[in-house]
């Protein structure tokens, strides 16, 4: 039997580890044949093949933490300790090199061994971290050779130079792999939503549409259940063939959070496409849309109908709440304040302002009421 995986929870710039891992290695055996050729010339040769057998042991720890798969085992610590032991293995050159190599072109005891840090530093921390490691090293072979040079200088650059591109190119494969695990989760929830809406079509909007029906024929009570029935189905309706309003980087679809408060009373236009907002703002605006057919249904009497508008101007949205009731008496709402019925100053003025928006009402008698919400898109 098959099982399918979505995207690999493994770091995403596992390729970047192994890469540094690979040329840690290859610059070690670098540095073994610079031994072997200067062994004679160095003024502390037992040294030199100390400080190289401590490269070989820090190669292979190394190597053992960043071949992990999960990123959790590339300890940040880890990768600190390793810029300062490197550091450390190259400040010994001037107590190895005699004074005409360490004046001259003649490569430190450590050589190019020491571009494996900036990678892994680069690879966990990103740009900043790979620049800074760059730039320690830079310093710290300033600091060995005794002299700023232009060889040193370059060394610099180069050095700084990887860890920057190293760092850019980990981010990277992070973002990526990010919008690639969200893709594939909508994408499953997609699956899934498309197979329930199927399954509830074939079963409960069959009943409850013939409930409905059989019901209006009936009359009486039946005619009530009839109505119940038909508003539960087109809540169900537009359950299944709305799109998922879950977070996605911190973004929610208004457009589809709406279409969920349609009903037989309430008709909901919104655009074709998704109107994404800040979670926080999409669930304000919804909860000011709800007290608005709250009211409609409270004070408009029974057969009331409304409408739900959205429109999204690119800078904000606007949403008009519009009724077929008998409107709002001039001075309505003042006494109800002051009575101490709160929910149209607190529950729809109140989080409009804090959302930096602004609300108005349109009515008089026997001409409804509509409500009109202008809000920021960030």
């Amino acid at each position: 039997m098959s099982r399918h995986f979505g995207p690999t929870a493994v770091e995403p710039a596992a390729p970047l580890w192994w890469g540094g891992i690979g040329l840690r290695i290859l610059t070690l055996l670098f540095a073994l044949g610079a031994v072997i050729v200067h062994d004679t010339d160095y003024q502390r040769p037992g040294l030199a093949w100390t400080v190289l057998g401590a490269m070989a042991v820090w190669t292979l720890l190394t190597s053992l933490v960043y071949s992990r798969e999960a990123l959790r085992w590339r300890w940040g610590w880890f990768v600190v300790l390793d810029l300062v032991v490197t550091c450390g293995l190259m400040l010994t050159s001037p107590w190895i090199l005699n004074p005409e190599q360490l004046g001259g072109v003649d490569p430190l005891i450590t050589t190019v061994w020491v571009a494996g840090v900036p990678i892994a530093t680069g690879t966990r921390y990103g740009p900043v971290g790979g620049v800074s490691a760059g730039v320690v090293l830079g310093v710290g072979t300033a600091v060995a050779r005794h002299a700023f040079t232009l060889d040193v200088a370059r060394d610099g650059v180069l050095l700084i130079a990887t860890g920057l591109l190293i760092g850019l190119s980990a981010t990277t494969a992070r973002k990526s792999a990010a919008l690639l695990r969200q893709a594939w989760r909508t994408e499953v929830a997609n699956a899934e939503r498309e197979r329930l809406a199927r399954s509830i079509h074939d079963s409960v909007l069959q009943v409850l549409a013939r409930v409905r029906r059989r019901g209006a024929e009936l009359g009486g009570e039946a005619a009530e259940l009839a109505e119940l029935a038909g508003e539960q189905e087109i809540a169900l309706r537009a359950l299944v063939t709305t799109e998922p309003t879950g977070p996605s980087t911190g973004r929610t679809d208004l457009r589809a959070a709406l279409q969920l408060l349609a009903s037989s009373k309430v008709q909901v236009a919104a655009p074709a496409g998704e109107v994404r907002l800040p979670a926080h703002r999409t669930s304000e605006l919804v909860a000011v849309v709800k007290e608005a057919l709250s009211n409609v249904d409270k004070h408009a009497g029974p057969s009331a109908k409304a409408w739900v508008l959205l429109e999204d101007l690119g800078t904000e949205v606007v949403i008009t709440v519009r009724d077929d009731g008998p409107g709002i008496p001039e001075g309505r709402l003042t006494d109800a304040e002051q009575q101490g019925h709160l929910g149209i100053a607190r529950s729809m003025r109140g989080r409009v302002l804090e959302l930096g928006g602004t609300i108005t009402l349109d009515t008089s008698p026997r001409r409804g009421t509509e409500w009109e919400v202008r809000v920021p898109t960030k």
